[in-house]
């Protein structure tokens, strides 16, 4: 018996969809560690094609791959911490300096420097035109982060 993993699952529903596109499929879609056991360009094209798909419907994607999450339209963090002895989930939506840090931080690890910050600006702006630019134009905000 073969079993599937969840990322391989996520890579499979992907295509699925990809193919049948059609009118009556679900509004919204999730996809879990998609990018699992890959990377590099790859990963890049994978992005491509969630950012393809996000175009008729709702996607979100857990990512640990900057390739991937530079294709978004918002980026999210989501974060697990210990509160009075429970364990606790939060998440928030990111501005574009802190979209780069995160980039940043995905790129580099816990060493964030001016070079993995103008590499995730560079990895934004290549983003299927859902970079700094278009963040920019929707939100009003052109400050330049790097």
């Amino acid at each position: 018996i073969k079993i599937a993993s969840g990322g391989e699952l996520s890579r499979i529903m992907l295509a699925l969809r990809t193919v049948l596109k059609s009118e009556n499929m679900a509004g919204s879609l999730v996809f879990d560690e998609v990018d699992a056991g890959i990377g590099g360009k790859t990963a890049s094209v994978l992005g491509e094609k969630l950012a393809r798909l996000s175009e008729k419907q709702q996607v979100f994607c857990v990512t640990h791959l900057p390739q991937v999450a530079a294709f978004g339209k918002r980026h999210y963090h989501v974060g697990k911490g210990i509160y009075k002895n429970r364990t606790r989930a939060t998440i928030r939506i990111l501005d574009q300096k802190e979209r780069i840090e995160e980039l940043s931080r995905l790129m580099g690890g816990d060493t964030v420097t001016d070079t993995t910050r103008k590499q995730a600006w560079e990895m934004l702006c290549r983003g299927g035109g859902h970079g700094p630019d278009a963040i920019a134009a929707e939100d009003g905000s052109a400050e330049n982060v790097v």
